[in-house]
């Protein structure tokens, strides 16, 4: 990914505006981060999956360019953490990224050939997918090593979150833990509501024959597939109708017949059901601070990063200048800046 600005090309657009729905983007610079150069390759790459769903849904040419300044901030931040990560020697090593993967596969109930299968059908290769492993890594050890003492806990902080998570929470009932095989209809590639009933059909076939919900959710559903489906616990007073009527006749381990629903066909699985037992403060309260703990962590990362940036040589060029501007109450109020001389330090 990383590349010198002497290995790049010019940054070419074939086009008036960013907003041209003909515009055509040449390889080439889309903005240089001190020494370094973020391809026009690189962006679109990286903004591909959000602009393919964008098109499809008609998103206007405007919208486009928004998720590709998103893209480019992203690979901007990258860059800078990278430098961070070098000058620091934060560096995670192949046997770091080799247990973080056996980790994610463990936790997903996955063979590592299973997890790569899984990685390469969803339009990545597995170098990308272990490389996005490192700089994740990475990022976290900055994180740790450079903001996590900033971070307090307080407990007004804890209550707070608990009366916004648990105040309307239900007296009683019956919770269930559940599972779901979602196929959508999908007119752009040609699946209609009859094939996708029909693949949702074929689907619980295989289910009924011995195959597990959990891998043949893995492979069609478009909900929480690496996670086999598990949508986790729901109380009876939050299901939809549809979806009580369907549980209704079923016991633990039992799946649902196929249900036709108006975006798309699949089925359900009831793992589990119990009592609903009201959640205390108490109860919560390790739950609570880890999570007021990562929102604080995220807080006092996005402060520092907007220190850094400050203090680094970012320049957009061409086209994605533009397309910053247009993106920039969606990307931290942040455009075309050039800042510091290349090489300053971070904060």
């Amino acid at each position: 990914m990383r590349r010198s600005l002497r290995a790049a090309l010019a940054f070419t657009v074939l086009a008036a505006t960013p907003a041209a729905a003909t515009e055509q983007l040449a390889d080439g610079i889309a903005a240089q981060v001190g020494s370094d150069a973020v391809l026009v390759s690189e962006v679109l790459h990286a903004a591909r999956p959000m602009e393919t769903q964008m098109k499809a849904a008609g998103a206007p040419e405007a919208e486009l360019a928004k998720a590709r300044a998103s893209a480019l901030e992203q690979l901007i931040e990258a860059r800078l953490l990278a430098r961070v990560v070098k000058q620091s020697e934060l560096h995670a090593s192949d046997a770091d990224v080799d247990q973080a993967i056996a980790g994610i596969a463990k936790e997903n109930g996955l063979s590592l050939e299973q997890l790569q299968a899984s990685v390469t059908s969803h339009d990545i290769s597995y170098k990308e997918y272990r490389e996005q492993i490192r700089q994740e890594l990475e990022r976290r050890k900055v994180v740790q090593t450079m903001i996590a003492s900033r971070v307090r806990v307080e407990e007004d902080d804890l209550k707070r979150l608990y009366a916004e998570q648990f105040s309307k929470q239900p007296a009683g009932g019956k919770t269930a833990h559940l599972r779901q095989i979602l196929i959508v209809f999908a007119p752009e590639i040609g699946r209609d509501r009859a094939e996708a009933c029909r693949l949702a059909g074929a689907a619980l076939t295989r289910i009924r024959q011995g195959t597990s919900f959990e891998d043949v959710a893995h492979e069609v559903s478009a909900v929480a597939p690496m996670d086999g489906g598990d949508i986790g616990w729901i109380h009876e007073d939050s299901m939809a109708p549809w979806m009580k009527v369907a549980l209704a006749p079923l016991a633990p381990g039992g799946v649902t017949d196929v249900i036709e629903l108006p975006f798309g066909c699949g089925m359900m699985k009831l793992v589990e059901q119990r009592e609903w037992i009201p959640v205390t403060y108490e109860a919560a309260q390790k739950a609570l601070e880890q999570e007021v703990y990562e929102q604080k962590l995220a807080q006092e990362y996005r402060v520092w990063m907007d220190q850094l940036r400050k203090n680094s040589y970012i320049e957009r060029r061409g086209y994605f200048a533009d397309a910053a501007q247009l993106g920039a109450g969606a990307l931290g109020g942040e455009s075309n800046e050039v800042t510091p001389q290349e090489g300053s330090g971070s904060p």
